[in-house]
C-alpha cells in the first residue's frame, strides 16, 4: 500500500498560503470594483513625477535644459537619423541643425538682432518653417507664429501686438504680404523666403542662406538663464476680441514636448503632422514631442483626407495628430479595401465626438485614441490615459495636489462666475457643468499675453475661495463625472470653435459692421448635426431704408476673415434683443438655430460652391442636416 507522499509527491504548502491567496484575490476583486483605474492612474502619475523630477534635477544642478538644447544634442548623437520627411525628401537631424545654423548666421550678419528681440514668422508647413524657427531661437530671439489664414486688419494687429524687429514671410504667402505691406510699421524689416524680390525694401533669404556658414553661432546667444523666460508667441483668439499673442516659455515648451512620451510614444515612432505649425498642437506637442523622443516626423503641407492613409502606409507612420474635425473628415471618406492595413498605433489630439471616436476605431482598427485638454496659454492640462470614449482626461487626489483646479458655478445670462452672499465662488457637484479654473502659483504660472496687460488681467480670477488666491480662467465649461473623468461641455464668452479654430465673435462683428448698410451685427455659433464645434451665424440689423446686399456681404467676409470665421448663416432682424446688462442677447438665438420652418426672419446660407450667400429654404436646410450640402 502506497503512502501519502507517494500519492502526492509535491510538498504541501503551509496552511496560511491558501488564506493569503484568497486575500490577494479578494483585494484584486475589490480594487477592480471600487478602484478600476488604480493601476492606469498610478502608471500615469509615475510618468508625470518622473518628468518633474528630471526637470528638478536639472534645476538643482544649476542647468537650464531647453528643447532646443535637446535637439542640438540629438544632432550630435544621431546625425543621420531622419528628423523631418517632407514630400518624400528626408532631412536628418544634422541637416536641420546645419540649415538652422545658416539662417542664424544670415541674421547675425545682416540684422542687428539682440537676444530677446522678437521676429514674426508668417509661413505654411514646410521644413524652412522649422529651420527659421530654430535658427532664430539659436540667436536667443522670441519667435511669433502668425496664422496664415488671418488677413488684413487682423494680421496687422497680430504683427503690431508682438512688436517684431523682423517679419519673415514664406514664398507662398507673398500675396498676403502685399496686402499688409503698405500699412506695416516702417521699423519692421521684412524678409521673404525667395532669391529675388519685386517688393521695395524687402530682403531675400534663400540666396543668403546658400552663401552662409554652417558653423554654430556663439552658445551664449541661445543659452537660457531661466525656464520661465519667453521663447515663443502663439496667437489665440481666447474668449474675446482680436487674436492675442500668448507668451510661451521654455517651461511650457518642455511640458508640451512631453505629451507624446506620456502617452507611450518612443524614439522608434514616426509621427505624422498635418496640423498647421503655427498651432501649439503641431509645434509644441508635434515637433517638440519628436525632439523629446528623438523620433522622426512626417510633415504635410496641408491635411488631405484622401491621401492620409496612403501617406501613413508610405512612410510607416505609427503616431498621428488630430483635431476632432480631422477624424470626422477621415470617417466621411468613401470606404476602401484595406483601411486597417497600416502601422498607426496612437492618435493624439482633442475635440473628437463620441460617435466619430467609435466609428474611427471600428473602421480604422485598434488605434489608441489619446485625447487631451489644454489651452495654448493655460497652466492646466488633462490627458485621457485610459482611453475612455468621450473624456478629455481624468483626475484624482494626487493629480490635484500637483495641478490644483476646480469647476465653479457660472451665470450664463450675466456671463460671469456666480458668487455667494459672502463674495466667494462655489464649486459645482459632480455631474454638473462648471467653469474650469486653475490655480496660479510658482509651479503652475500663467505667463499672459504680449503687448496688452489688460488682456492678461482679464484671464485671471481673484479672491475665488479665499483672500489672496488667484486662478486662471480657461473660459471652458467642463463636467466631472462620479468616476472622476472630465468632459468638455462648451465655451463661454464671445467665442465658439469651428474647423478646429477658435472664432472670436467680436472680430467677425467688427468686419460685418464696416458695411455701410449694416447697423448692428450679433455673431454666435449654432450646432449643426454631425459636425464638431459650432458654425458661425450672424443676426443683422440693417440701417434705416437700407437693403441687404448679399454680394457685398460675401465679398466683405471672405476678404477680411479667415475661411473658418466666415458666418455660414445670416438672419435679418428688425431689432436687436439685449440682456439686462445691455449686452447682445445670444442664448435664444443660439437655441433657435437656423431652421426656416420655425424662424420667420429671412435666413441666408453661405454656399461655397456658388461663392455667394443664398436664401436658406426648407429644402436647403434638409440638405444641410442630411450632410448632402458640404459645409
Amino acid at each position: 500500500m502506497r503512502g501519502w507522499d507517494d500519492l502526492y509527491p509535491f510538498p504541501v504548502p503551509p496552511s496560511w498560503v491558501p488564506g493569503a491567496a484568497v486575500g490577494i484575490l479578494s483585494l484584486h476583486f475589490i480594487q477592480q470594483v471600487l478602484f478600476p483605474y488604480f493601476w492606469a492612474d498610478l502608471r500615469y502619475l509615475l510618468k508625470v513625477l518622473t518628468y518633474g523630477l528630471r526637470m528638478e534635477m536639472y534645476r538643482l544642478q544649476g542647468r537650464v535644459v531647453t528643447v532646443l538644447d535637446k535637439f542640438v544634442k540629438l544632432a550630435e548623437k544621431q546625425p543621420h537619423k531622419p528628423f523631418l520627411i517632407y514630400e518624400g525628401t528626408v532631412h536628418t537631424y544634422r541637416d536641420v541643425d546645419r540649415r538652422s545654423n545658416r539662417i542664424a548666421q544670415v541674421f547675425l550678419q545682416h540684422e542687428a538682432l539682440k537676444k530677446g528681440d522678437t521676429v514674426a514668422l508668417l509661413m505654411g508647413n514646410e521644413p524652412d518653417f522649422i529651420h527659421v524657427w530654430f535658427g532664430l531661437a539659436k540667436l536667443g530671439c522670441v519667435v511669433a507664429f502668425l496664422n496664415f489664414n488671418v488677413r488684413f486688419r487682423s494680421l496687422l494687429h497680430c504683427v503690431n501686438s508682438c512688436e517684431p524687429k523682423i517679419l519673415v514671410v514664406g514664398a507662398d504667402l507673398l500675396d498676403t504680404l502685399e496686402e499688409i505691406l503698405p500699412k506695416l510699421q516702417e521699423d519692421v524689416s521684412v524678409w521673404i523666403m525667395a532669391k529675388d524680390s519685386t517688393f521695395p525694401n524687402v530682403h531675400t533669404l534663400l540666396d543668403k542662406i546658400e552663401a552662409a556658414s554652417e558653423d554654430p553661432v556663439p552658445v551664449n546667444r541661445c543659452s537660457a538663464n531661466n525656464l520661465k523666460s519667453a521663447v515663443l508667441y502663439i496667437f489665440t483668439s481666447g474668449t474675446t476680441g482680436l487674436p492675442k499673442a500668448a507668451v510661451i516659455s521654455h517651461l511650457q515648451i518642455l511640458k508640451g514636448a512631453a505629451g507624446l512620451w506620456a502617452f507611450g510614444a518612443t524614439s522608434e515612432d514616426i509621427i505624422y503632422i498635418t496640423l498647421p505649425l503655427y498651432h501649439s498642437a503641431a509645434s509644441l506637442l508635434g515637433i517638440g514631442g519628436c525632439i523629446e523622443l528623438g523620433a522622426t516626423c512626417v510633415l504635410k503641407k496641408k491635411f488631405s483626407a484622401s491621401q492620409f492613409w496612403s501617406d501613413c502606409r508610405r512612410y510607416n507612420v505609427t503616431v498621428i495628430q488630430y483635431i476632432g474635425e480631422l477624424c470626422r473628415y477621415l470617417c466621411n471618406q468613401p470606404v476602401k479595401e484595406g483601411e486597417k492595413n497600416h502601422k498607426v498605433r496612437l492618435a493624439v489630439g482633442n475635440g473628437v465626438r463620441n460617435d466619430v471616436w467609435k466609428e474611427f476605431l471600428d473602421r480604422f482598427g485598434a488605434v489608441k485614441i489619446c485625447e487631451f485638454y489644454g489651452a495654448t496659454e493655460g497652466n492646466i492640462c488633462f490627458m485621457n490615459h485610459t482611453g475612455k470614449i468621450g473624456s478629455v482626461g481624468r483626475t484624482n487626489f494626487f493629480y490635484k495636489l500637483f495641478f490644483p483646479f476646480d469647476l465653479i458655478k457660472y451665470d450664463f445670462q450675466k456671463d460671469e462666475p456666480i458668487r455667494n452672499k459672502h463674495g466667494w465662488c462655489e464649486k459645482v457637484k459632480k455631474g454638473e457643468a462648471g467653469l474650469l479654473i486653475s490655480k496660479v502659483n510658482a509651479k503652475n504660472p500663467f505667463f499672459g499675453y504680449a503687448g496688452n496687460k489688460r488682456h492678461t488681467e482679464k484671464k485671471l480670477l481673484c479672491e475665488v475661495f479665499k483672500k489672496g488666491d488667484l486662478y486662471f480662467n480657461t473660459g471652458d465649461l467642463m463636467v466631472q463625472d462620479h468616476d472622476n473623468f472630465l468632459y468638455f461641455w462648451d465655451r463661454i464668452g464671445d467665442t465658439f470653435r469651428w474647423k478646429g479654430e477658435n472664432v472670436a465673435t467680436t472680430e467677425v462683428s467688427d468686419v460685418i459692421v464696416m458695411l455701410d448698410f449694416i447697423q448692428e451685427a450679433n455673431v454666435y455659433g449654432v450646432s449643426v448635426p454631425d459636425h464638431e464645434g459650432k458654425a458661425g451665424m450672424a443676426s443683422l440689423i440693417l440701417k434705416h431704408n437700407a437693403s441687404l446686399d448679399l454680394e457685398q456681404m460675401y465679398k466683405q467676409v471672405v476678404t477680411y476673415l479667415p475661411s473658418y470665421a466666415c458666418p455660414l448663416f445670416l438672419r435679418v432682424q428688425e431689432k436687436m434683443e439685449m440682456t439686462g446688462t445691455f449686452k447682445q442677447q445670444k442664448f435664444r438665438l443660439v437655441d433657435e438655430g437656423f431652421n426656416p420652418s420655425t424662424i420667420t426672419d429671412p435666413l441666408y446660407f453661405l454656399d461655397n460652391s456658388k461663392k455667394a450667400y443664398v436664401l436658406l429654404t426648407k429644402e436647403l436646410h434638409e440638405m444641410i442636416l442630411s450632410g448632402k450640402m458640404k459645409l
